[in-house]
């Protein structure tokens, strides 16, 4: 029997295979009757390697998409011409601008074992750390020209209304964002530092900076003309800047 004439095969493996995965994952399955469904994920299958070959061979019949609350999707394909294992590959948010994607790296596919808890320790071991750094990256550049960062830098970058801003890679530099007034924005991924208080601002960068460096991890931060980043050190004088009102973002 194809593969395509035994839809349960597909599903119950995607089933089992978002149970597996680290987080909170969801399954649905479109079958073959839901063309425009297919097509429009066939779009957005983020990879220009292995499961983009094998769409250019045969556009998806079947699929089962993986969910996950923050907005992070897999697509769970059939193999053209195979009667074992199975594609998986990052999909693309629909709701972010082309510009966003410029200049990151695609988090290609793999090829699956036919036992989903060995493919859920392949997809665990290696896609999902690339796609979470690829994503991460792309929400960044689409928030507000926020700059990307990499697994061994964050990127800060200054807002109008004066405050900071950076998309984290990894769960160590998130905890020592959020450690140091950062305050997340569930929706894009962005950490947000206020600039109500510059010497406040100044200490928190300069004190995080000190802990990121200690697992490795630089910090950056762009110096815009006219005024002196918090990670620099601040001249003699003048005296630091006391609270200052900023107009608050409403995203």
């Amino acid at each position: 029997m194809h593969p395509y004439e035994d839809p349960e095969r597909l599903a119950s493996y995607a089933d089992v295979l978002a149970g597996e995965l680290p987080g909170d994952w969801t399954s649905t399955y479109h079958p073959s009757e839901h063309k425009d469904d297919l097509a429009e994920l066939a779009d957005r299958i983020w990879d220009l390697d292995l499961v983009a070959a094998a769409l250019a061979e045969q556009p998806p019949q079947q699929a089962a998409v993986l969910s996950r609350p923050d907005g992070a999707q897999f697509a769970v394909l059939d193999r053209p011409g195979e009667q074992e294992g199975f594609l998986i590959a990052a999909v693309a948010p629909r709701d972010l601008p082309d510009e966003a994607y410029r200049g990151v790296r695609e988090p290609n596919g793999i090829m699956l074992t036919d036992d989903p808890f060995l493919g859920a320790e392949q997809v665990a071991g290696d896609l999902l750390a690339r796609y979470e750094t690829a994503l991460a990256q792309v929400r960044h550049n689409a928030a507000d020209g926020v700059q990307p960062s990499t697994p061994d830098r964050v990127m800060l970058t200054w807002q109008p209304d004066g405050s900071l801003a950076a998309a984290p890679v990894g769960a160590i530099a998130r905890d020592v964002l959020a450690a140091h007034g950062f305050v997340p924005d569930q929706q894009t991924g962005i950490y947000r530092l206020s600039g109500d208080d510059t010497t406040v601002q100044a200490r928190a960068v300069r004190a995080m900076g000190r802990r990121l460096n200690t697992h490795g991890i630089a910090l950056a931060i762009p110096h815009p003309s006219g005024r002196i980043a918090p990670a620099a050190t601040p001249p003699a004088a003048p005296a630091p800047a006391g609270p200052r009102a900023s107009a608050a973002r409403t995203r």
